[in-house]
């Protein structure tokens, strides 16, 4: 029985390595535009805060990891890369502020290796994701009811939103030249709004990744299951009251759809010399859920590219470059004839190594190569290196 499906294994390693691999993505991307046409509730940026990024090495390559990444962070970007993750757990964590700290994300990761220590084939991760706006004034009680204005009656409260990714990560097939896997994420989703709302989803991705000396590829189908949240509001018969009165609507419960996306990637390295390597990647983010203001724009499918570059030294000292997000927006100052314009988002980092701790750091654009909102972004990995009694 091993042995038969040992062979069932290689066949299928064979099969995606081969043409085939493109017939399989063809399939996927039918089955999401299908999908997509049958539901009527997608929302075009629904759960926006699971596509930031994670990690300060994928920031500062423009988001270009699914083909490419090997760590901890490889959760959130594709699970399939957890089986790098070998012999000891990886530690993720990352903190990022926008906007002048008034949104700030939080990511934390873990990946441990499982089964034989031996084989190193299989690998969990757990990942936890917040991205809050704190502080947030609520003026419903700013009026009193003879007409006066009362600062001291404003309030505050916190939008935040939680994910918690549950990871695996397996071989399929490999040898010293090359490595396939699979892997498979399991999504919990919180969000609330204060006291006002909150929300729970569940959804699920499915990934493959390709490892040579050279050439990496990845794809990852996310939100494959069409990952739902489903919204509960709650207001007291004053906030009810002075909602009504101000003409606003007072929500009642309601589901939202994420509809499904695929990312393919393809990395490639080359040494420069014995101690120079360059890597670069390219990935393409196909969405199916009708036309978007991205680089390819149709009506059944549109294509967001990311690209990005890495320059390493010794394996110690590393320089990152990326372009992503492009965008057709009005030219700034043209007010008459409104041109638009080709726009993009580009980043840069570095990251320094010592032993067993990893420390990455991003600048990157929130908004375009011409209006400088930048942010400062900082992640560390540390292999948690288990010591012998």
């Amino acid at each position: 029985m091993r042995i038969r499906f040992t062979i069932f294994l290689k066949g299928f390693y064979h099969l995606i390595a081969s043409r085939s691999c493109i017939s399989l993505i063809f399939l996927t991307m039918c089955h999401f535009i299908i999908l997509s046409k049958a539901q009527g509730q997608f929302r075009k940026y629904s759960n926006e805060f699971l596509n930031i990024g994670a990690g300060a090495r994928g920031m500062a390559m423009g988001g270009a990891q699914v083909a490419s990444v090997s760590d901890a962070t490889a959760g959130y970007w594709n699970p399939a890369g957890l089986v790098d993750v070998k012999d000891h757990p990886v530690l993720s964590l990352m903190h990022a502020e926008y906007f002048a700290g008034i949104g700030k994300y939080d990511y934390a990761s873990i990946a441990i290796p499982i089964g034989d220590p031996a084989l190193a084939t299989k690998t969990l991760g757990v990942t936890l994701m917040r991205f809050a706006v704190d502080d947030i004034p609520n003026t419903l009680y700013l009026v009193e009811p003879d007409g006066t204005i009362n600062y001291n009656n404003i309030r505050t409260f916190s939008s935040a939103d939680y994910a918690f990714l549950l990871s695996y990560g397996q071989v399929i097939y490999g040898d010293d030249e090359k490595t396939f896997s699979f892997g498979t994420n399991a999504k919990l989703i919180h969000r609330n709004v204060g006291t006002f709302a909150k929300a729970w989803g569940i959804g699920a991705d499915l990934s493959l990744q390709y490892h040579s000396s050279k050439f990496n590829f990845g794809v990852v189908a996310r939100d494959i299951t069409t990952t739902f949240n489903a919204w509960q509001f709650s207001f007291t018969d004053k906030e009810k009251e002075i909602l009504y009165l101000t003409n606003n609507k007072i929500p009642v419960r309601s589901t939202e759809l994420t509809a499904p996306r695929l990312i393919i990637g393809a990395a490639y390295s080359v040494p420069l010399s014995d101690a120079l390597k360059l890597m670069s990647e390219v990935n393409m983010d196909l969405t199916f859920d009708g036309k978007r203001n991205v680089l390819i724009s149709t009506q059944p499918m549109s294509i967001d590219p990311r690209m990005g570059l890495e320059l390493g030294y010794k394996e110690t000292l590393y320089g990152r470059l990326g372009v992503y997000n492009f965008q057709q927006a009005l030219k700034d100052g043209d007010l008459t004839n409104l041109k638009k314009v080709w726009i993009y988002q580009p980043s840069l980092g570095v990251g320094f190594k010592v032993k067993n701790v990893d420390i990455d750091y991003a600048f990157t654009n929130l908004a375009n190569q011409s209006n400088p909102l930048y942010t400062h972004i900082f992640s560390l990995k540390l292999n948690l290196i288990r010591t012998e009694k």
